[in-house]
């Protein structure tokens, strides 16, 4: 039986792809969020497709109670795959506003943090195993500066380039990492957006792409292929140049 671990289980992504690996047979999804109605909603979903399911109602900010939880599924179930799936956005609409700030803590703390919180645990067990799948979900915002979002944007690029840079240390080991950089998926983070969102996807059709991904153990996979191309190459543009772009970019609530 392959054991799933995947935080941010409780809608949007998160939750297609839980629903989507439930459908395969021998399947084990160790979930979390930090909504316990939304996560037993979906976890009894994926029950009613077969899988075995374990949840477990946390933030991923809290350091200590996401080691225990990743250590202690280890133990129990041997994990196969981890995803960490866990985030937030959030743009400059109200630069002056005192919430602005707390946001883009709450953005650093989620996105990034929460991505460690996950991984680090895990990785002796990996190691010691000689295997393992560690998947980061980082977004096509993570290629350039996008001034509508900062913190997002660069929250997302860290975790992409950690991830990346993981891949090469672990790849002794054994251990694959994938570091996924999807386009607009149609979840609660991009509802609140008034901006067009071209070739806007189901987060069902999303998370099969991203189901075979993490099957061919790539490194990155950035999609769609149009939209990932224009975001790549919008990062190639020079500073100067580009701020100058970024000043006419849609705003990000």
């Amino acid at each position: 039986m392959k054991t799933i671990l995947i935080t941010g289980a409780s809608s949007g992504l998160g939750a297609a792809i839980a629903l989507t690996y439930a459908a395969i047979p021998n399947t084990r999804l160790c979930l979390n969020g930090r909504d316990a109605e939304r996560l037993n909603t979906i976890a009894n979903e994926c029950r009613l497709l077969g899988a075995e399911v374990h949840q477990f109602v946390a933030d991923v900010t809290d350091r200590d109670v996401m080691h225990h939880w990743v250590q202690d599924s280890d133990k129990r179930f041997r994990l196969d795959i981890v995803i960490a799936n866990a985030g937030i956005s959030g743009g400059t609409l109200n630069l002056t506003d005192g919430d602005y700030s707390a946001a883009d803590y709450k953005i650093f703390d989620i996105n990034v943090t929460g991505v460690i919180n996950i991984i680090l645990p895990v990785l002796p067990s990996f190691i010691r195993r000689k295997n393992g799948q560690i998947i980061i979900i980082s977004s096509l915002a993570s290629f350039a500066p996008w001034g509508g979002a900062p913190a997002y944007a660069a929250s997302k690029a860290a975790v992409r380039v950690y991830g990346e840079a993981l891949a090469s240390s672990l790849k002794p080991h054994n251990i694959s990492v994938t570091t996924i950089c999807p386009g607009f998926i149609k979840t609660p983070l991009t509802d609140v957006n008034s901006f067009p969102m071209p070739f806007l996807m189901s987060p069902e059709r999303a998370a099969a792409k991203i189901i075979k991904a993490i099957d061919r153990r790539v490194v990155r996979y950035a999609f769609p292929w149009a939209t990932a191309m224009i975001a790549q190459l919008i990062g190639l543009i020079p500073p100067p140049l580009i701020q100058v772009i970024m000043q006419h970019a849609p705003k990000k609530s």
